[in-house]
This record gives C-alpha cells, sequence and structure tokens, in this order.
C-alpha cells in the first residue's frame, strides 16, 4: 500500500473519531479509539514504539516513543546532523 493510501486512510479514521468522540478528552482515549480504528481496517499498527535518538553514529535509547506506527512506516528520524 502506497504511504499516500496510508495517509488517507489514518487522516480520515482520526477525523471520524474525534468527530464521534468529540473535543476535550483524553489524548490516550483518542490514540486507543483510532488504533482499534486502523487496526479494523487491516493495517498493521503498534502502539508506544520506543523510538531512539542517533547522535553521533550511537543509539542513545532515550525514551522517546512514537504515539502510533502505521505499516511500520515513521515519517521522521530523530538525528544529529
Amino acid at each position: 500500500m502506497l504511504e499516500n493510501e496510508i495517509s488517507k486512510i489514518i487522516l480520515g479514521k482520526a477525523i471520524e473519531v474525534h468527530r464521534l468522540l468529540g473535543p476535550e478528552l483524553l489524548e490516550s482515549a483518542y490514540q486507543e479509539c483510532l488504533f482499534y480504528e486502523l487496526k479494523n481496517e487491516g493495517l498493521i499498527i503498534e502502539k508506544e514504539k520506543p523510538l531512539p535518538i542517533v547522535y553521533k553514529d550511537i543509539k542513545l535509547d532515550h525514551g522517546y516513543r512514537i504515539d502510533l506506527l502505521v505499516e511500520k512506516k515513521s515519517s521522521y528520524r530523530i538525528k544529529n546532523s
């Protein structure tokens, strides 16, 4: 599946979740519902995936976490250039 297709599904489901739940809930509530929706779409999804910092070619497990990792794709990396 192409990244544009994945993005379209994620955005659509995120809007649906927010529309149904409404505003002002904790982030964790939206995250759980979005996780559920994306899983039901058949996407490979992981919650709270560790994201190390790469500093001078050294991987540091600093404690950052990706909220939801979809189809094993990350759009960014924390890296020292």
